[in-house]
């Protein structure tokens, strides 16, 4: 199976890269792309639920859920990755994941996508390196890797790096022990 390095660790290098990204992927769907979150993170998919508006936070934060009388921090994922806004669907739901925070404590967060699509394994034949923009500003370092399966293009993505550290901190402030 996959492991990702230690949050702050340099990334493997690109020969390396199939490697290191071969195994199961949740695939969800953002807008017209496909994007993966390694399965030993995702801990359950819930529909989309009431979420408490939480003030004076980042508009990528949507608030918080009561999921089982624990409190879980709900992500925006088209709003993190600066995209329209579209109204919640019937497929639109909440992929609770964990992640290592910044003080070493694991935290549960819910990330908001459109829709689910599938688990899919992807061998070391099927990835390739993230795209080079070391010419630009563009920061790409929350992508793992290219997953490609038929013809379709899945940005696998590091949840761990899709937050910045600001967001931990703020995870781990909103979340219930």
């Amino acid at each position: 199976m996959s492991s990702s390095p230690p949050p702050g660790a340099p990334p493997p290098p690109a020969t390396e890269v199939p490697r290191v990204l071969a195994g199961k992927y949740m695939i969800f769907r953002l807008g017209d792309g496909e994007y993966g979150f390694e399965i030993l993170k995702v801990r359950e998919i819930i529909g989309l639920m009431e979420i408490t508006t939480v003030p004076r936070t980042r508009d990528y934060f949507r608030g918080v859920i009561n999921l089982r009388g624990k409190v879980i921090p709900v992500l925006d994922l088209r709003r993190k990755f600066a995209m329209a806004a579209v109204e919640p669907t019937d497929q639109t739901v909440i992929i609770v994941v964990q992640v290592e925070g910044e003080g070493g404590p694991r935290l549960t967060v819910g990330i908001l996508v459109d829709r689910v699509i599938e688990v899919l394994s992807v061998d070391a034949t099927q990835v390739e390196p993230p795209p080079s923009f070391a010419a630009t500003s563009v920061d790409v370092g929350f992508i793992k890797g290219i997953g490609k399966a038929d013809k379709r293009v899945i940005f696998l993505l590091d949840i761990g790096r899709v937050l910045a550290a600001e967001d931990s901190a703020a995870i781990e402030h909103l979340a219930s022990p």
